[in-house]
């Protein structure tokens, strides 16, 4: 029995109309040991794990469990043989426990609600993620989340856990927690299968690593004797750049300005902005780290006018308030928006790439006494999918069948390619593959150069640290200090996200916390 791995994929092939999402893979994992999966975006993976998990069927290949050959049609069936998955965005209802979440996945499996909290509670301690059965999911922080999802998958008779990029919404300490938790199941004979784009994590946590490239198995390895880069190169290929050096830059006059920015929480889950003090200069980028949900979406809007504080007078661009104006005023005076959500705010699922071009660049010639000129606005879609390498057939496609990442692509470079005065950017490059990464990380600094002042809002903490000129966090609708990257070490930055803002190392409350205000405008040596 020693020599059966866990689990043996054969010859696994899916392919859609015009594209062969997974062309004879093979991957295998054995009893106990975490096991990457790595690839940019499109390279298969996703198709890959849909199809272990039950959500698509394989057109050819097999599934070898525990020795056996199994026919996994749907999710129920996966979870049952003892495969769990926790997906990079929670499937959770805010409204309901911790123990009403997981009795809804588990169905008759759950029992009795007050005997199903208490093995939650003894589970969760067990492997060190404690939770409280009886809170609300709106309660819990990101990371709390994340712990009810795997324990849920704990609770299944366990010997299989898929993460997909489990990192990306916790803080250095939480990633810590997680990796103690993953080791001590392994240690107990549990596989883990781990989808990252952050290959530091990888060299630190897995024992082998198979990597894709479309469709197909680019290589293994064993990441501890490789290098981030070593692993990049095998993920992309020899013809794409892969780093790009980043100089930091102290920026000139003062574009974008916050002073005492307050704001009401309407809905049960906004959060308030509490007092914010916040100045980007021409010439530099200013980073905002945090876990999500803690005041990110509200300040993005109270900047780009999705929100209009009509009793306000604290947002200026280039010394004019602007709190009364709407988006369309404000990028006329230079802002340009690259929002978080793709479909729906950055860009019309339904509409093709030239009109989605045209949603946010009309003002740059593509109308002429109110007609449309049609050869200009697809010069542009054609422009943006050259330069940024968008993955699509052609630009009459519709936003809603790329990609993400190629999504993301087209977004920031339609954004990009109208020279802002101000660029207002959240989670620039999530979901996006390393080539692409450097390519829209080039296409930042470069327009930085240009002048141009930069606020960017992410979870990416490595992101974060590699092109801001000065880096802070947001936690509960208040900021942290802003320091040059060199001297914010990681530890800090984590206890910033986590709300302690104050120089002593004792947690604050998040009512104490909200109470520190910063200016991004001082000298970042100060």
């Amino acid at each position: 029995m020693s020599n059966v791995k866990r689990l043996a994929m054969q010859g696994i092939t899916k392919e859609y109309p015009g594209c062969k999402a997974n062309d004879q893979v093979f991957l295998d994992i054995e009893h106990g040991e975490i096991h990457a999966l790595l690839g940019e975006n499109g390279a298969g993976k996703s198709t890959l794990m849909k199809m272990l998990y039950g959500v698509v069927k394989p057109d050819a290949g097999s599934i070898i469990w525990n020795g056996s050959p199994v026919s996994i049609d749907q999710p129920a069936i996966a979870r049952g043989l003892g495969i769990g998955m926790v997906f990079q965005h929670f499937s959770l209802f805010e409204t309901l426990t911790v123990t009403e979440n997981i009795a809804l996945v588990l169905g008759d499996q759950a029992g009795h609600l007050k005997t199903l909290a208490h093995r939650i509670k003894a589970t969760s301690e067990r492997y060190g993620m404690p939770l409280d059965p009886e809170r609300r999911i709106s309660s819990l922080s990101t990371g709390e989340r994340q712990r009810v999802e795997i324990v849920r998958c704990l609770l299944l008779d366990l010997q299989l856990l898929i993460l997909d990029e489990p990192t990306s919404v916790l803080t250095p300490q939480e990633v810590q927690d997680l990796f103690k938790t993953l080791k001590k199941l392994t240690k107990e004979g549990c596989s883990v299968l781990f989808i990252s784009h952050k290959l530091h994590e990888v060299t630190e946590l897995c024992d082998s690593a198979t990597i894709l490239r479309a469709g197909k198995v680019a290589g293994h390895c064993i990441p501890k004797n490789e290098t981030s880069e070593s692993i990049a190169r095998m993920m992309v290929g020899d013809d794409i750049a892969i780093s790009n050096e980043c100089k930091r830059a102290l920026g000139g006059d003062v574009f974008a300005s916050i002073e005492g920015l307050s704001t009401q929480s309407i809905g049960q889950f906004d959060i308030a902005l509490k007092n914010i003090n916040l100045q980007v200069k021409q010439g530099e980028i200013v980073g905002v780290a945090g876990i999500a949900g803690n005041g990110q979406e509200e300040l993005l809007k109270a900047l780009s006018g999705e929100e209009i504080h009509r009793n306000s007078q604290a947002i200026k661009f280039a010394g004019q308030f602007v709190d009364q104006f709407s988006p369309l005023k404000r990028r006329r005076l230079g802002l340009a928006f690259v929002p978080e959500d793709r479909l729906g705010r950055g860009a019309v699922p339904d509409l093709d790439l030239c009109d989605n071009a045209l949603l946010t660049s009309f003002d740059s010639g593509l109308v002429q006494n109110g007609f449309l000129k049609k050869s200009k606005i697809v010069q542009l879609a054609d422009k943006i999918i050259k330069q940024y390498k968008v993955k699509t057939p052609g630009n009459h496609t519709s936003a809603a069948s790329l990609s993400g990442g190629n999504l993301q692509k087209f977004i920031v470079g339609r954004e990009i390619d109208q020279e802002p005065k101000f660029l207002l950017m959240s989670h620039p490059t999530w979901g996006v593959d390393i080539g692409a990464q450097v390519a829209i990380h080039e296409a930042i600094l470069q327009l930085r150069e240009r002048g141009c002042a930069i606020l960017i809002i992410s979870e990416d903490l490595d992101e974060l640290y590699k092109i801001s000129d000065r880096l802070g966090a947001i936690c509960d609708g208040s900021v942290s200090d802003f320091l040059v990257p060199e001297v914010l070490p990681l530890v800090k930055l984590g206890q910033w996200m986590a709300g302690d803002f104050g120089p002593s190392t004792e947690p604050k409350t998040a009512t104490t916390a909200a109470t520190k205000t910063v200016e991004i405008g001082a000298t970042s040596h100060d």
